[in-house]
């Protein structure tokens, strides 16, 4: 799988990707994180207006959902195309360029907001444009962990991501979209970009150089050794013995849990009779139980084992969503969300650990893309199931609650998937 952190600090390089010798790997993964908390704090305030503008504009809940599926529909038309070009470019000015593309798309959306000439159909081109962006941010930002960090600091590091989002999305950015979005309908946007803007200029201080090193003799085009980088990803992914069954994991819970997520809107609004600007709040209440979730994550993974973390997880998320179906009080369903969002953040942990340690840091790129065109992939066809299940049922509670039971399923699955083997990092180091 490549050399260890202590022989990649010494020749400067780690899995095949030249970057100055690590001296202040503290350093570089403080500013990774900072970046990465402007990033979510643009993702989080545009996760509460874009749905907020929508609902301005129509209350179709098949209108809404397919919002939520235009903002995720990058991911399974580009993913592997952009985890591809990320083995062949510098990651960390392929963050600074996304980040600079949504902080435009999205001032411009800002403009039309302002000039009341934002159509539904206009808010759906912005949430594509946000999305493919998205593609190479987030996975250039999680390709950039390993070369960062150690091989020992993976877990760490990867809560602290989870925590970057948590705060960013959560408790920054969710109430600040609503409570914006209350005084006027463009101020959300404005922040939204500057937060994208200021993100991207935090990386440009990233010391080092982060362009994976590989042969460039060949004289094949630029596109056909792209379409082969791709191939090599997919083989890559489908013969090795875990990493096909996580992927596959991750699609379903994907699926599943976005069907709830993408009608959170409807069921805070409607079902529990909050406010427009209270909504942020609700989702704050639950941003508690993911930065929790975050704290204790590495702990609870290296005590439980990979198989009974990854379960019990998702047993957790199923159970919360399944009992937010059956609640209308909006304290006990804010709670729950913070049960969920918690159980959700051990999982994440767990799955990007155990990514970092399986894949070869020159391949993590593809392998990020298969695996995010998958996952991501997954959201926008949860949510047109979540929007059609909430107009056939009228309520979004049911929505919730058959979205709880299908995790508890998908918990069973991701026991049998992984039961015979250890993803813990503490007995792979």
């Amino acid at each position: 799988m490549g050399s260890s952190p202590d022989s990649s600090e010494e020749t400067g390089h780690s899995h095949g990707v030249t970057r100055s010798v690590d001296t202040v790997p503290s350093k570089k993964l403080h500013l990774l994180v900072g970046s990465s908390v402007f990033a979510n704090l643009g993702d989080g305030i545009a996760k509460v207006a874009f749905p907020l503008l929508a609902v301005q504009v129509t209350r179709d809940p098949l209108l809404i959902g397919g919002l939520s599926a235009a903002q995720f529909l990058p991911w399974l038309l580009f993913g592997v195309v952009a985890g591809a070009l990320l083995d062949r470019v510098d990651r960390r000015t392929a963050v600074v360029v996304a980040n600079t593309v949504r902080a435009v798309v999205i001032g411009l959306l800002a403009l039309l907001v302002h000039f009341d000439a934002a159509s539904i159909w206009l808010v759906y081109v912005a949430a594509l444009g946000v999305g493919i962006a998205e593609t190479v941010a987030d996975s250039a930002t999680n390709v950039l962990v390993p070369a960062v960090v150690g091989r020992s600091g993976l877990a760490k590091a990867n809560s602290k991501l989870q925590a970057a989002e948590i705060v960013g999305q959560t408790f920054l950015g969710g109430p600040l979209g609503s409570l914006t979005f209350a005084l006027f309908a463009a101020f959300p946007f404005l922040l939204d970009s500057v937060a994208f803007a200021l993100g991207a200029v935090l990386l440009v201080t990233l010391p080092g150089t982060y362009r994976p090193e590989r042969d460039r003799s060949g004289s094949r085009s630029v596109t056909a050794e792209v379409r082969a980088d791709i191939a090599q990803g997919l083989r890559w992914v489908l013969g090795h013995p875990v990493l096909g069954r996580l992927v596959l994991v991750v699609g379903m819970v994907g699926l599943v849990s976005e069907m709830a997520q993408a009608q959170l809107v409807l069921y805070a609004l409607t079902d529990l009779g909050l406010s427009e600007a209270a909504f942020g709040v609700f989702g704050f209440t639950g941003g508690i139980g993911g930065l929790l979730g975050a704290t204790v994550a590495s702990r609870l993974i290296d005590r439980l084992g990979s198989t009974a973390a990854l379960t019990s997880g998702l047993v957790t998320a199923g159970a919360a969503f399944l009992a937010m179906g059956l609640v209308s009080n909006p304290v006990v369903a804010s709670s729950l969300f913070g049960v969920f969002a918690g159980a959700v953040v051990l999982v994440n942990v767990l799955l990007a650990t155990a990514r970092h340690l399986l894949v070869p840091e020159e391949l993590l790129g593809r392998v990020i893309g298969v695996w995010r065109t998958v996952a991501w992939g997954a959201l926008p066809l949860g949510a047109l199931l979540g929007g059609l299940t909430t107009r056939l049922f009228d309520s979004a509670s049911t929505t919730f609650a058959l979205s709880g039971a299908g995790l508890l399923l998908v918990a069973l699955v991701a026991w049998a998937s992984v039961r015979a083997h250890d993803l813990t990092p503490a007995r792979r180091s």
